[in-house]
């Protein structure tokens, strides 16, 4: 009898092991492994992105185009379904700068336009990456008084949130503009104004040749921590070969992260390239890097992935396509 009492009593703490496991597992599914919540501030280790619990993190989802000119798409409601039925865990605020294109140096305004757009992120409980969006302004110091102050703006107001990611010029560029002489001393300021704010937040730092070009950065990189170096790519024009480069430096140990692809070419307009496109999601899939598409709009483009009439566009397509695997 004793024996039967024992063998019932080691039947119930087994049963008492798996009822408290499954109870476990049914709390781990009821988080949002993608929210912040959960993951919580992001930190780099060696050339991967990685989570406050120590683990490979991949940031996926999508840009604005111009917050001045497609004011009307960027609502708590459209944004909510690029998370719910896309899956984006991420979505980047493309504010321009120059002035010829109504950008901030212009119109200051756009800082509140920001500032409301990372609201809805917290909100959404998703990253929010604040791109100072330089192009045809393309050496950062041309802007670099205005550049410090914004960024001072925005990291006070949201010091130590862990949602929000700083993006400090988008695609330097142009025949004067390198990473020794111009955008690594640019970077050196705006970082220490942001970190004088707050102190652990991810940055993203934009490359020479519209953020195409690594050669400079992997000879001196920055000294700083939770930096990553941003690199473009668009389906049409780059390729394996760029794929390949991407490869090389992280094996080096540079953190790379992609702020900006798309479908098509570098116009973001013309053909769409789905199978290219495929190929490239595929290979940031494998090696868990994140990245960002071009672009959340309805305009004429066709890297746009909307049309006029609020459907879906090709392009759009194949952004969620690509997600559908995430």
């Amino acid at each position: 009898m004793k024996k039967v009492v024992k063998i019932l009593a080691v039947l119930a703490l087994i049963c008492l092991g798996i009822w408290a496991a499954v109870k476990d597992v049914k709390r781990v599914d009821s988080v949002d492994l993608k929210s912040v919540s959960y993951n919580g501030d992001l930190h780099v280790d060696g050339a991967q992105l990685m989570n406050r619990r120590g683990k490979e993190m991949q940031l996926v989802g999508i840009s604005s185009h111009g917050i001045q000119w497609f004011e009307e798409l960027y609502t708590k409601e459209n944004i909510t379904k690029l998370k719910e039925d896309f899956g984006i865990n991420v979505f980047r605020i493309a504010m321009y700068t120059d002035p010829e294109k109504d950008g901030y140096i212009k119109n200051e305004k756009l800082a509140e336009r920001v500032k409301s757009l990372i609201d809805i992120c917290i909100e959404l409980d998703i990253y929010a990456i604040v791109d100072w969006h330089i192009l045809d302004d393309g050496d950062p110091k041309e802007h670099e008084k205005e550049a410090l102050g914004f960024f001072d703006e925005i990291s006070k107001k949201y010091a130590n949130v862990p949602n929000v990611i700083y993006e400090i010029c988008n695609e330097p560029n142009g025949d004067k503009v390198d990473w020794r002489n111009t955008i690594k001393p640019y970077a050196e300021k705006a970082i220490a104004k942001i970190r004088a704010n707050s102190p652990k937040a991810l940055i993203i730092v934009g490359t020479p040749k519209y953020s195409k070009d690594l050669i400079g950065v992997s000879e001196a990189p920055l000294d700083a921590e939770n930096i990553m170096y941003a690199m473009h790519f668009y389906a049409g024009t780059d390729n394996i070969t760029l794929r390949d480069e991407i490869d090389e430096y992280r094996e080096e140990g540079l953190p790379i992260f992609i702020s900006e692809c798309g479908a098509t070419d570098s116009s973001g307009d013309g053909k769409l390239y789905k199978d290219g496109f495929e190929r490239w999601a595929k290979w940031l899939r494998k090696n868990k890097i994140s990245w960002i598409y071009w672009a959340f709009s309805d305009g004429p483009e066709a890297s746009s992935t909307l049309k006029d009439d609020g459907e879906l566009s090709e392009s759009g397509e194949i952004f969620r396509d690509a997600l559908k695997t995430e």
